[in-house]
């Protein structure tokens, strides 16, 4: 809702420009209002936040903590095989208390295990955000700055997501203010660049990727035959 609110919004702003310049030709091809030429700026956020220097260790924490629940999924998954394994080759010398004693215990570690792993993700994306979360305001003192000192009324984030459509499909390069905003946090855009170029499948700002978080999947127990 929060993204088709921003992507009305931006066309709102472009069909204004539009508007405008159709009705007095003469116009500057800027957008304007009554206080002057409406000015839009854009930048790429993942981009900004994957080159500063919490980055790495963002990423070696989540990388840590996601190794660390994946080991427990595989060791209770493997504890939920050998006991199903056990389980069948003894079925039929066991009497119906013992047996139906082993199939609530099989029952009540494949709940535990899909319940770890559906915690262990909630976790790990409650991590991605306290680690992030003061990076991010960083980045957006940068911004604010730069709109302040450059007369950027709007600024729009470039890349909505890696599964999304970008809020901004085409813009002007004088309209980026990503090196204006890794300047104002100390971080040189041409290293900055030349990290990421390896990556970059085109356009003028190279995408990263947010810190991984895990997409482990439920673990489910063998099925009877």
């Amino acid at each position: 809702m929060k993204k088709n609110l921003v992507m009305a919004f931006a066309a709102a702003l472009l069909m204004g420009g539009l508007n405008a310049q159709a009705q007095a030709p003469t116009a500057t091809p800027a957008t304007t209002t009554a206080a002057g030429p409406l000015k839009l700026g854009y930048t790429n956020i993942d981009f900004v936040l994957s080159q500063t220097p919490e980055a790495k260790d963002i990423q070696n924490q989540l990388t840590i903590q996601r190794t660390q629940s994946e080991n427990e999924l595989k060791r209770m998954q493997k504890e939920l095989e050998d006991k199903y394994t056990a389980y069948e080759k003894g079925a039929a010398q066991m009497s119906d208390v013992i047996k139906k004693d082993r199939e609530t215990e099989l029952q009540s570690l494949q709940a535990r295990i899909q319940e770890f792993s559906q915690t262990s993700q909630q976790s790990l994306q409650a991590k991605y955000q306290q680690l992030v979360n003061p990076v991010v305001q960083k980045i957006q003192k940068a911004i604010d700055a730069v709109a302040k000192e450059n007369g950027f009324q709007y600024i729009f984030n470039l890349d909505a997501g890696a599964n999304t459509i970008p809020i901004l499909l085409v813009a002007p390069e004088e309209n980026n203010i990503t090196e204006l905003v890794l300047k104002k946090m100390g971080i040189d855009p041409a290293k900055a660049a030349a990290a990421a170029k390896p990556a970059t499948t085109g356009g003028s700002t190279p995408t990263t990727a947010k810190p991984t978080t895990p997409a482990s999947g439920t673990a489910t127990a063998p099925k009877k035959n």
